[in-house]
């Protein structure tokens, strides 16, 4: 058997495994969930968006409410929020005239903290 030595990132010579290859593949999963999971992380890529959902990661706001709470217009706010509609984060009810928002499910929530966990171990 060859020695490999992956310390640096790089294998020093040839030394695939193949029943390691075929589990790690039999455990990918299918292309379009893997690029609905990166689409989704692309729009939390904004710090902005962030923001959104942190604010509502707690309760249920309104548009006027989200765009005091991070400090944006309206306008600007709205535009964020169809966004995240689209990906299936946030969702809203009709009140009157009035739009509230919270997101889609508690997973959101957990997927923010488990980001802000990693950021802050030392």
């Amino acid at each position: 058997m060859n020695k490999c030595d992956c310390d640096n990132d790089v294998c020093e010579e040839l030394c695939e495994h193949p029943q390691m290859i075929c589990l790690a593949r039999a455990e990918m999963v299918q292309e379009t969930e893997a690029q609905q999971v990166t689409d989704m992380f692309r729009l939390l890529g904004d710090m902005n968006r962030f923001k959104i959902l942190q604010a509502l990661a707690k309760r249920e706001l309104c548009v006027c409410d989200i765009a005091a709470v991070v400090q944006m217009g309206q306008s600007a706010v709205s535009h964020q929020l169809r966004l995240l509609r689209g990906a299936r984060l946030v969702k809203y009810r009709k009140e009157g005239t009035l739009a509230w928002y919270s997101l889609t499910d508690h997973n959101i929530t957990i997927l923010l903290q488990h980001g802000l966990n990693h950021v802050r171990q030392k």
